[in-house]
C-alpha cells in the first residue's frame, strides 16, 4: 500500500470543512477539521492542508451547494446561489489549481453525492446500484447513484427543496411555519436541524428522545423518503446528518413510512434495510471524497 499515489479529499460543509489525505479511500492518513468561515480564510486553509501534508496525486471535493459541476462551464467549482452568506461565487476548485497549476486532477461533486459514493463502496450500500444518501443537518440535501454513478441533470438533485406537507399544526408546535427563506413547504424548511430548531425553540441536540419533536421529524422524513421511492426507486436510502444521531429516529421513520406508503411498493425489501443509517457513520463524506480522488466513483 506504501506504493500507491497520495490522494486529497475534501468535505466542504456549510459549518465545516474535512480535508484529509490516504492511500486508501477508506483509511484517512491525516485529516484536519476546521470551521467553515469567509471564502478567503477557508479557502486558504484548505489549500494549506495540502501543502503541507502532500504532493498528492488527485484530489476529490464533495460540496455544500448549489455547485456548477459541469467542467465545461466557466462557472466549474464553484458556489452558486446559498443562503451560506458571502459564499455566492466562492471558487474551491481554482483556489486549488491556483497553488497547484491547472492541470490538476480535481474531481467537483455534492457533498451528498460523494457521501453516496462513500457508502456505496465501503458502508451501507455496498452490493447495491442504486443508491440514495440524505443528509439532515443545518439543511437537506440527497445524493442518488443510478447503476453506481452519482446522477446531474441540468445542475443536481435539491430534494431539499422538494414538497412536503405542513404537519405542524397537528403537533402545537411553538413556532409553525418554514424555515426555508425561500419555500414555505419545502422539506428542508420543514425537517432539517435549522428547522426543528425553530419549530421548538430549542436544538435537536437539546430534546429529549420522548419529545413530540422526534415523532414530527420522522412523519416528515417518512414523507420524504416516500417522494424519493416515487421519483427515484432506488435500492436503498441512508438517512446520515447530525438530527439522524438520535438512535431511535430511524425506527420510527420506517414505521411511519409503512403506514403511508401502504402496499404500494410491495417489492420493497425489509424497512430495516431499505432505510438504514450510514455504515461509514460522520466519515462517508470525506471517504466519498476520497473515493472521487481514486477515480472509483
Amino acid at each position: 500500500m506504501e506504493n500507491l499515489p497520495l490522494l486529497g479529499g475534501v468535505e466542504a460543509g456549510g459549518t465545516k470543512f474535512v480535508c484529509a489525505i490516504a492511500r486508501e479511500p477508506d483509511q484517512p492518513l491525516v485529516e484536519e477539521r476546521f470551521p467553515t468561515t469567509n471564502p478567503d480564510e477557508t479557502l486558504a486553509r484548505m489549500v494549506g492542508f495540502f501543502r503541507e501534508n502532500g504532493p498528492v496525486s488527485a484530489i476529490g471535493i464533495g460540496t455544500f451547494g448549489p455547485a456548477e459541476l459541469n467542467p465545461d462551464s466557466p462557472e466549474f467549482g464553484r458556489i452558486l446561489t446559498t443562503p451560506k452568506a458571502g459564499w455566492a461565487g466562492a471558487d474551491l476548485v481554482g483556489a486549488l489549481r491556483a497553488e497547484f497549476g491547472d492541470d490538476s486532477p480535481i474531481s467537483f461533486e455534492t457533498d451528498v453525492n460523494a457521501a453516496a459514493v462513500g457508502e456505496a463502496k465501503f458502508g451501507a450500500g455496498q452490493g447495491k446500484a442504486n443508491v440514495c444518501y440524505v443528509t439532515v443537518g443545518t439543511g437537506i440535501g440527497g445524493g442518488f447513484l443510478h447503476e453506481r454513478k452519482p446522477i446531474h441533470g441540468r445542475m443536481h438533485p435539491e430534494i431539499g427543496h422538494t414538497v412536503v406537507p405542513d404537519f405542524n399544526a397537528e403537533f402545537e408546535v411553538p413556532n409553525p411555519g418554514s424555515a426555508c427563506p425561500f419555500h414555505e413547504n419545502c422539506f428542508e424548511g420543514r425537517a432539517s436541524g435549522t428547522a426543528m430548531a425553530r419549530l421548538w425553540d430549542q436544538p435537536a441536540t437539546e430534546l429529549p428522545a420522548d419529545h413530540p419533536a422526534w415523532k414530527l421529524e420522522a412523519k416528515y422524513l417518512a414523507h420524504g423518503a416516500m417522494n424519493l421511492t416515487a421519483a427515484w426507486s432506488p435500492d436503498v436510502i441512508i438517512l446520515g446528518g447530525g438530527v439522524l444521531q438520535q438512535e431511535s429516529l430511524i425506527e420510527s421513520v420506517r414505521t411511519e413510512f409503512a403506514a403511508i406508503a401502504g402496499d404500494y411498493w410491495d417489492n420493497l425489501p425489509p424497512m430495516t434495510e431499505y432505510l438504514v443509517t450510514p455504515g461509514l457513520g460522520q466519515q462517508a463524506g470525506i471517504v466519498g471524497a476520497l473515493c472521487l480522488a481514486s477515480g472509483r466513483a
